[in-house]
């Protein structure tokens, strides 16, 4: 599979240790890109197989209940890994591996448990995420996975782009400074702060986000005219086991593939 040129290995990994993300540029090629969206659009107009819609979260604007006006807006396409082969194929590709392999370890395993879907943002019914962390409702030895986001299209504040507050993975915050669901409370001075020093992650179609699990971070609604279309997996090492009896060992991870 052909890939665009991109940063050295050592100095995504100098960046991700100290901001808790880092932005591969070109990371997919725009032929593979576009086979992909065009295999998303295919699978939500009609809608096909499983899904989560705006309704179902229940976050700021989001529709009341699924038969509220908007209530049944997709919010994700689940099991992305199984329904597209081609984003299967480079989410457990060696690109992948060798991206992985510097933030998480040398055996990286994509969850089929967290994420392992196509976010599908609509304009008019889209309802924006809070602050937090995505660790708080997984299960694994250790908070040491990595997320990978995918931009199928321009990712911009517009349309609902990721923020990320640079550096936030290594805090270590009170409880307090968290909310009954465990998003950051905005209402807190200490949190305005933080909430100050976040940055809006731009991207271009075929760039890719990779972002550690407790990096905090939210998203505004999609006050564009088009969908927003981005796929996100998880990843986390092989000795770092999902902890039996727990949504994280739902379903069976998938290992890399091995070589150069």
């Amino acid at each position: 599979m052909e890939t665009q040129p991109r940063q050295a290995p050592s100095l995504n990994a100098s960046v991700f240790g100290r901001d808790g993300y880092v932005v591969v540029k070109g990371m997919v090629e725009q032929a593979l890109c576009g086979g992909v969206r065009t295999a998303v659009e295919a699978a939500l107009d009609p809608l096909l197989g499983a899904a989560e819609f705006e309704a179902d979260v229940g976050y700021p604007g989001a529709p009341a209940g699924l038969d509220s006006a908007g209530g049944r807006t997709p919010r994700r396409l689940l099991f992305a890994a199984s329904r597209f082969p081609r984003l299967k194929e480079w989410a457990t590709g060696r690109r992948m591996r060798s991206e992985l392999a510097a933030h998480l370890g040398p055996e990286p395993v994509l969850s089929q448990c967290h994420h392992n879907c196509v976010m599908t943002k609509f304009p008019g019914y889209s309802s924006a995420t809070l602050w937090h962390q995505d660790i708080r409702y997984w299960s694994f030895d250790r908070p040491e996975l990595v997320s990978v986001w995918l931009a199928l299209g321009d990712e911009t504040p517009k349309n609902g782009a990721l923020k990320i507050i640079p550096g936030s993975h290594r805090l270590d915050l009170d409880r307090g400074r968290f909310d009954r669901d465990l998003f950051l409370r905005p209402d807190l001075k200490e949190n305005k702060a933080l909430i100050r020093q976040s940055r809006d992650v731009v991207l271009e179609p075929g760039d890719a986000l990779f972002f550690h699990c407790r990096a905090i971070h939210a998203a505004g609604k999609n006050r564009s005219a088009e969908v927003k279309l981005s796929c996100v997996f998880t990843y986390h090492d092989a000795d770092n086991r999902p902890i039996p009896g727990t949504r994280s060992d739902r379903y069976p991870g998938l290992s890399l593939v091995a070589g150069h």
